[in-house]
């Protein structure tokens, strides 16, 4: 895959991600069929193959259980061969996710996750929205604690991970990178998409195959033709799947 500007950020990411939710929880998730958690050698196979495949975006979150520690774990020692994204304002304890945009709680999030991930630096940190996009980017301290802890070079990029094509608009005011649900069965972003595109601001794909949905070759194909598209993240826990998209996206 030969990888691609994030918007302005400087950062090439691959046009494939992975997407880290199922190395770290399987509790209250949205996905179809339950799934067991992988153990330690699972994951190291899992997230070493995929670097190999050339995948070298990583996206996670501390509402992704165990994933930010065993990221850290894994790959620390090829830090430099990925970059990576995480996010704030939620967590997921005791079975129930806890929200708090405050600035302590971004400052907070931002520090246990450079200690979990096992690095100086963190490539991107989105807001994690509980769906608010609105209320959170206009009544809480987010968007300005992310600033300065990008300012503080604790963050190279910063941005947001909302619900509706209002939020991610209104994110183009600050934001570096937005990321947001886009694939062919839900093309509502499609227009700020574009917007983002023509003020240099990366896009990232969240559920780009409908949460399994939709069939890989067409939906990858579908995401990377638009030229606004940094990268798509695919969550997964078998490896040979994942190749598969790979090798889809190589053909893009």
């Amino acid at each position: 895959m030969k990888p691609r500007p994030l918007g302005k950020t400087g950062l090439l990411v691959s046009p494939i991600g992975f997407g880290a939710f199922k190395i770290g929880r399987n509790e209250k998730t949205k996905y179809r069929e339950a799934y067991a958690l992988p153990d330690d050698a699972a994951v190291e196979r899992l997230l070493d193959g995929l670097l190999d495949l050339g995948v070298t975006h990583f996206d996670t979150a501390p509402a992704y259980g165990l994933s930010e520690e065993r990221i850290g774990r894994v790959l620390s020692h090829r830090r430099n061969e990925f970059t990576l994204s995480t996010k704030v304002g939620e967590t997921f304890e005791n079975g129930r996710s806890h929200y708090d945009f405050s600035a302590a709680a971004v400052r907070a999030s931002i520090e246990r996750s450079l200690r979990r991930l096992q690095t100086d630096v963190l490539d991107v940190v989105f807001i994690h929205s509980n769906g608010e996009d609105l209320a959170i980017l206009e009544s809480t301290e987010t968007v300005p604690a992310l600033l300065a802890a990008r300012q503080a070079g604790l963050v190279r990029a910063v941005g947001f991970s909302g619900k509706t094509p209002e939020g991610a608009r209104r994110a183009l005011e600050w934001a570096d990178a937005i990321m947001v649900e886009y694939h062919l069965e839900d093309r509502s972003h499609e227009a700020v998409i574009a917007v983002a595109g023509g003020q240099g601001v990366g896009v990232v794909i969240k559920k780009g195959l409908a949460s399994g949905a939709l069939a890989p070759a067409d939906a990858i194909r579908f995401l990377l033709k638009n030229p606004a598209v940094g990268c798509a993240v695919i969550g997964g826990l078998n490896l040979e799947h994942l190749r598969a998209n790979v090798e889809i996206a190589s053909r893009c």
